[in-house]
């Protein structure tokens, strides 16, 4: 069994960015498939597809659904610089502030985690 942490950082914006989060969540799809440990971690500006992902009409609403149990979090500081802590705070997705308001991977990296950033 495989245990690894795949941290995103794509915003929203682009064709390039969207591609970036589909391929994050078909990995933890095909992980979690082969029973591997997988946790999805929302960092920096991807904070923003939060939101997105949550909304039942977003065409990857789908694929995000199907992996919704490995995520981990999104991080605190960067869904407030961001602009969209309130509307993180609607959903059921944990806010990660393990240091310095920042998750950490440094948990992960000493549990054993291989990381993957797309």
């Amino acid at each position: 069994m495989q245990k690894v942490a795949i941290v995103i950082l794509a915003d929203i914006e682009t064709h390039e960015a969207s591609g970036r989060v589909t391929n994050a969540l078909t990995t933890a799809k095909e992980l979690q498939e082969n029973q591997d440990e997988v946790k999805l971690i929302f960092d920096g500006a991807s904070a923003r597809w939060i939101p997105e992902l949550e909304d039942e009409n977003h065409k990857m609403h789908p694929l995000y659904k199907s992996v919704k149990g490995n995520v981990a979090g999104v991080c605190k500081f960067c869904a407030k610089a961001f602009g969209v802590i309130n509307e993180i705070r609607k959903t059921d997705v944990l806010l990660l502030d393990d240091f310095e308001q920042h998750p950490s991977l440094r948990k992960y990296i000493a549990n054993g985690y291989q990381i993957i950033t797309f």
